[in-house]
């Protein structure tokens, strides 16, 4: 038997991607937050989740807007997306600070981080009060990817994107490295051992 230490009720050590949460407040004044708490919830429709504090000026500006961007972190980002999660826009300006670009959205009035190689608006749809925190749910309404990441597969590759991943059990940021599997294929050898 493996041997495993049980580290009780909390969030530490699971991989989560680095994103930054572009939003706008109703005058216009955009803010970026680094969230590590987003993912894809909903095929159909096509749905983001970000779980925010419900103090923080990003829940704040969603609430105003109806709107937000989730921007994916390359592995070089890493400390101007570390600057974005451990200051307030409250307090001050993230983004002439971190040097990062905003530019306009397609559909939505949140701007995009210009410096990530994947985008995604979303339209606010509702929300789910987790305790302190809210789960913010997005429809993506479009997804922005750099175009040199589909230079040579059709399906794009990942190697462009070099997400970034948080782990916040040892506050440690780490890129992902080499692909190890191709999902919905490559499991299917275990099928085969059944059928035997």
């Amino acid at each position: 038997m493996t041997k495993k230490r049980q580290l009780g009720s909390c969030v530490t050590f699971f991989p989560q991607p680095t994103t930054l949460v572009a939003t706008v407040d109703g005058e216009g004044k955009a803010d970026l937050m680094t969230a590590s708490w987003a993912g894809i919830v909903s095929k159909t429709p096509p749905t983001m989740a970000v779980s925010l504090h419900h103090n923080r000026l990003t829940y704040a500006n969603i609430c105003a807007t109806k709107s937000f961007s989730v921007n994916l972190v390359p592995a070089h980002l890493a400390v101007q997306a570390d600057y974005c999660g451990i200051t307030s826009g409250r307090s001050a300006d993230k983004v002439a600070t971190s040097g990062l670009t905003l530019t306009p959205a397609t559909l939505i009035e949140a701007p995009l981080v210009e410096e990530s190689p994947l985008n995604v608006e979303c339209r606010f749809v509702r929300e789910v009060e987790l305790g302190e925190y809210r789960l913010v749910m997005g429809e993506i309404v479009e997804i922005h990817a750099l175009e040199e990441a589909f230079a040579k597969y059709p399906q794009g590759d990942a190697r462009v994107f070099d997400p970034l991943v948080y782990l916040g059990g040892i506050r440690e940021y780490w890129g992902l490295g080499e692909k190890s599997a191709d999902a919905y294929r490559d499991g299917k050898r275990l099928l085969e051992n059944e059928a035997d």
